[in-house]
């Protein structure tokens, strides 16, 4: 645990460091005494800095040069001009003051430390595109996580960003500044991965030219990331194991003992549990890694965020290919409704795709590949045969040959669909009628009754009247229809 923060008294007068650090020891708060301003001298983190009788100028240089530090003044003679310069002790020294300039003090840190919390945010909300309640849960996890030494297990489907999140827990974590090593453990021959990982020295084994340092070795002082950790041997789990206890390892055909200053980040798409009912992952190297768990969401389960994902692809990977495309809301609709499989790594596919085959246009559901697209298109050359069938039965209504009769179309409702339509004269009334409005009744009549007919069931209703689901979906909510799923 962290020592806690103490208050700096900078004074050459001995009298005021009794009398000030009297007043401190009675209000609990610790303190450290300094009779110059020798850079050498000056410890770095401090809950406060009380300067007493030293030149000014040195005071307002010293207090400008270090702007994360709250500086407080027990000397009259002091005027400093800076933003954490929070206010003058006036003598003699009461305790009430200082007491109330401490808490300036501590509001400004909060201040500061504020401020990185949201420069943070504003990262982790770049590279974790969304607004929805899923991704922004994965983001609070990373902001808890980031600056602790635990280790991080990310789970989630394949293509849901896993190597993301683990690279913004390093990013924003103390280990910034070194090094992100990652390995995909699947894609290692079994027999090469001690080495990829250790190291070996020279002449260890066959074509063992050299000395080599292994990934560990390399993410020194940073985060070594173990992608798909599922796929790992069963004998290379033990040796990872004892790393992770006891933070050591050793090269391929080595002996000598090599620290490991290494934070490890773990993922993997499979169910680690299951494959340690069946023997296929080591119970304690589970334990050790699973100290925090982040679920990486799949992308159907966060569909309201693929407008946002598109616009932040799109401006990746436009760059690169030097065009442009823009999605109508249609388009962007029937992307909406697919189910993703493949997750973000499939969105980010396609739209690449689709910089390639319509650079510079506009996308809509006809540009899209024929199993995106989950909307009728609004061409009537586009529609579905069921549609145009359904559109020429209704037209034939009102041709000069067709003549209705009521019987008839009893007894034979097993072969016609208009059956259950409205009674219609047989002739177009002189003064015309509305065939947009006469059309959209029939079709909600068909679809109440196809639904009341199939209990409710969406899907089995589509099939009943000829069409996909999503488009009964689509023309339910034009109508303002509902049903029991």
């Amino acid at each position: 645990m962290a020592a806690p923060l103490s208050v700096l008294i900078i004074d050459s007068n001995r009298e005021n460091l009794s009398m000030l650090s009297t007043i401190l020891s009675f209000i609990g708060e610790e303190c450290e005494f300094l009779d110059d301003l020798t850079a050498a001298a000056i410890p770095t983190r401090h809950k406060g800095v009380i300067f007493g009788e030293i030149a000014p100028s040195l005071a307002q240089d010293f207090a400008i040069k270090n702007p994360k530090l709250p500086f407080i003044g027990a000397c009259e003679s002091l005027d400093i001009s800076s933003v954490n310069y929070l206010g003058q002790l006036s003598q003699p020294f009461s305790y009430d003051d200082l007491t109330r300039l401490l808490h300036h003090c501590q509001s400004y840190l909060g201040k500061i430390g504020q401020l990185k919390d949201q420069s943070q945010h504003s990262y982790l909300l770049k590279m974790l595109v969304g607004k929805g309640d899923a991704i922004s849960e994965v983001r609070h996890m990373i902001e808890q996580v980031a600056g602790t030494a635990a280790s991080v297990l990310i789970l989630g489907e394949s293509g849901t960003g896993k190597e993301v999140v683990a690279r913004a827990v390093h990013d924003i974590s103390e280990r910034k500044k070194g090094p992100f090593v990652p390995v995909n453990c699947g894609a290692i021959p079994p027999d090469l991965l001690e080495s990829e990982l250790f190291g070996h020295e020279k002449g260890a084994f066959t074509g063992a030219f050299a000395a080599r340092k292994g990934r560990f070795e390399l993410a020194e002082g940073g985060t070594l990331f173990l992608d798909e950790i599922g796929d790992m041997p069963m004998p290379m789990q033990v040796k990872l194991l004892r790393v992770l206890q006891e933070r050591t390892f050793e090269r391929v055909g080595g002996s000598k003992s090599i620290q490991a200053d290494v934070r490890v980040i773990a993922a993997t798409h499979q169910r680690l549990e299951a494959m340690i009912a069946e023997g296929k992952f080591r119970e304690d190297l589970f334990y050790r890694l699973n100290v925090f768990p982040i679920e990486t969401p799949a992308l159907r389960q966060r569909q309201d965020d693929i407008p946002l994902l598109l616009q932040e692809l799109l401006s990746r990977h436009e760059v690169m290919h030097n065009a442009s495309v823009r999605f109508t809301q249609r388009s962007i609709e029937s992307l909406m409704l697919h189910a993703w499989p493949g997750n973000v790594r499939e969105l980010s596919n396609l739209v690449e795709r689709l910089l390639i085959l319509h650079p510079n246009k506009i996308v809509d559901v006809n540009e899209l590949p024929a199993k995106y697209r989950h909307l009728e298109t609004e061409d009537v050359e586009m529609e579905l045969p069921s549609a145009i069938a359904e559109r020429e039965a209704l037209l034939g209504i009102f041709n000069d040959d067709f003549v209705f009769d009521d019987e008839q179309a009893i007894e034979d409702d097993s072969t016609n669909a208009l059956t259950d339509a409205p009674m219609m004269a047989n002739a177009l009334p002189e003064d015309g009628v509305n065939l947009k409005d006469m059309l959209a009744e029939f079709e909600v009549d068909m679809i109440r009754q196809a639904l009341d007919q199939q209990a409710g069931v969406v899907a089995r209703a589509a099939e009943q009247l000829g069409m996909r689901r999503t488009t009964l979906v689509e023309k339910m909510k034009k109508y303002g229809l509902s049903s029991k799923e």
